[in-house]
């Protein structure tokens, strides 16, 4: 994750003014894989969502990505939580903004807090009001940032 984050760092059209820290958190979806390590990174860029999701992309295929199964294993898994303030619903399937599940998963929440306290979802709604309605995935704090 760490390195992922350096790719970001270096990737062009891309400033990572934020990282959160590591957390870790059992499995989303099948239960029979090893726990996943979590992060987010604030960054900030002048790619459109699809380039910003082709570049992420390409940094998961750098990195050795296959995917088996739905919610499965994986050794990287790159998403766009949020863009700006924006609400975008492509044809793509891989690209839904804001993420279709993140407001319901501690392990996206807890580390964007850490980047971004003060974000407000598109509606207005601040994000640290979700505390009480997201899954707990038993999600235990690696590093600080």
């Amino acid at each position: 994750v760490q390195r992922a984050f350096q790719c970001l760092s270096q990737r062009p059209g891309m400033r990572v003014l934020a990282q959160s820290s590591l957390y870790v958190s059992s499995p989303q979806g099948p239960q029979d894989q090893d726990d996943f390590c979590n992060a987010v990174a604030l960054i900030e860029t002048h790619l459109t969502p699809i380039e910003l999701l082709q570049s992420l992309q390409t940094i998961e295929q750098e990195f050795g990505r296959v995917k088996t199964r739905r919610w499965g294993e994986r050794i990287i898994d790159l998403d766009i939580i949020f863009y700006g303030h924006e609400t975008i619903h492509q044809s793509d399937p891989d690209l839904s903004i804001p993420h279709p599940l993140a407001l319901e998963r501690d392990f996206v929440i807890t580390p964007t807090l850490e980047v971004a306290p003060s974000w407000a979802l598109p509606d207005g709604t601040p994000l640290g009001e979700l505390n009480s309605t997201f899954t707990s995935h038993n999600l235990q704090k690696l590093t600080s940032p």
